[in-house]
């Protein structure tokens, strides 16, 4: 088995956890409904799939009479 020959200290362990930081992911706004959504994602309003501002997939149906 594999053991340490000196103990790693306090703070060369934390200096190599430095780049382990938890991100907050990036919103962005739809120019055609305003609605909040991550980035490079379709989402859903009022049932209908918006990506980039336009309308992909349309759940609403329409009866005619």
């Amino acid at each position: 088995m594999a053991h340490p020959k000196r103990k790693i200290s306090k703070t060369r362990r934390d200096k190599r956890r430095t780049h382990y930081k938890a991100t907050a992911p990036q919103i962005a706004k739809d120019p055609t409904t305003g609605e909040a959504h991550l980035y490079h994602r379709a989402h859903w309003h009022e049932g209908k799939l918006y990506y980039r501002g336009q309308v992909l997939i349309d759940n609403v149906e329409e009866v005619e009479a």
